[in-house]
């Protein structure tokens, strides 16, 4: 399959997942990751599990101090009430995921924008995005703290991955080494708008329309309270039967993209995600989620381990995917 008729099949999916579906409950695992280093195989073993089945999984015990997490919260907070015309000055290119964009990503499962604004931190794409200290002091030391805490989580557990897919422990910590200009893994802030005062026609578009990932592994830290996150297992895009994951203080919700999916040559899963509109009784109020999306280096060469797909580097693979899912500038 070519480069063009993998694009295109992907696309192809996710615009067959529009429509509101079913509700349904399904069981989200829950690993504990303490005492990492003694339990890793019995960890590596439950994440496998995990990730071939429903393709989402939860982690808890898992290092990262809540006060960090609190505070990266309330730094993304203070970034998304600065005025609109100081966003604006840090712009996100079409193909690169650095800067700001408001209501840019369009979904091929909606063929509309999605309800929110969002700011990227990819490190070496930061020249000219970052706000200067005038305009928010301290902001910039404060994001990529927490993109490193989430970096170091990320490779934890994608060493659990690589060991169960026979490569070295450390292969995607060096795939995704932070020191390289190739490095592409990104730490976001999402900002969905609130729905206070909309109207009800507004609550038939989507905050974020169904999608799965294109990167490693997703990284996404939500609050109490701020519900909306459905999944619906690949396997089961057919059925149009979707899973509420409402946000748990002290777990932190992850998931396969399709870079590991294609990666593992297709024997970990990708799962379809989406974030619907509240409903009536619902907090209605604006919503936040700080998602890091693990991407392989740009010059990392994706070869599975049963050698299904042709090689391809990671920033071939991600340019593709990021160009189909958002609009013209």
């Amino acid at each position: 399959m070519t480069q063009k008729d993998y694009a295109l099949a992907e696309l192809n999916k996710e615009a067959t997942i529009g429509g509101e579906g079913t509700t349904i409950a399904r069981a989200v695992p829950a690993i504990d990751l303490s005492d990492f280093d003694n339990r890793k195989q019995e960890i590596a073993d439950a994440l496998w599990e995990a990730s071939t089945g429903i393709g989402f999984f939860q982690v808890y015990n898992h290092g990262i101090p809540q006060e960090d997490i609190d505070a990266a919260f309330d730094n993304a907070w203070d970034f998304f009430e600065l005025p609109t015309e100081v966003k604006a000055q840090y712009p996100m290119p079409k193909g690169v995921n650095a800067g700001w964009e408001f209501k840019a990503q369009v979904r091929p499962s909606t063929g509309t924008p999605d309800n929110k604004e969002s700011y990227q931190v990819t490190r070496p794409l930061m020249e000219g995005k970052w706000p200067t200290e005038e305009e928010f002091p301290g902001f910039r030391e404060k994001a990529l703290k927490f993109e490193r805490q989430n970096w170091e989580l990320g490779m934890r557990i994608l060493s659990c991955f690589a060991l169960k897919m026979g490569f070295a422990e450390d292969f995607f910590t060096k795939a995704h080494d932070p020191d390289s200009d190739q490095y592409q893994s990104t730490l976001r802030m999402i900002h969905y708008m609130s729905m206070e005062d909309a109207k009800p026609e507004d609550f038939k578009a989507w905050r974020a329309g169904a999608h799965s990932d294109f990167d490693v592994l997703t990284i996404l830290h939500q609050k109490e309270g701020e519900g909306g996150l459905q999944v619906c297992p690949g396997k089961d895009a057919a059925s149009g039967a979707w899973t509420d994951v409402p946000p748990q203080k002290g777990y932190i919700t992850c998931n396969i993209g399709d870079m590991l999916m294609r990666w593992s040559d297709d024997q970990l899963q990708s799962t379809l995600h989406r974030v619907r509109m509240p409903h009536e009784g619902e907090y209605m109020g604006r919503r936040l989620s700080l998602p890091f999306f693990c991407q392989a280096n740009r010059d990392a060469l994706m070869v599975g381990p049963l050698g299904k797909y042709e090689p391809m580097t990671a920033g071939d693979y991600l340019t593709m995917r990021i160009n189909a899912n958002f609009a013209k500038k």
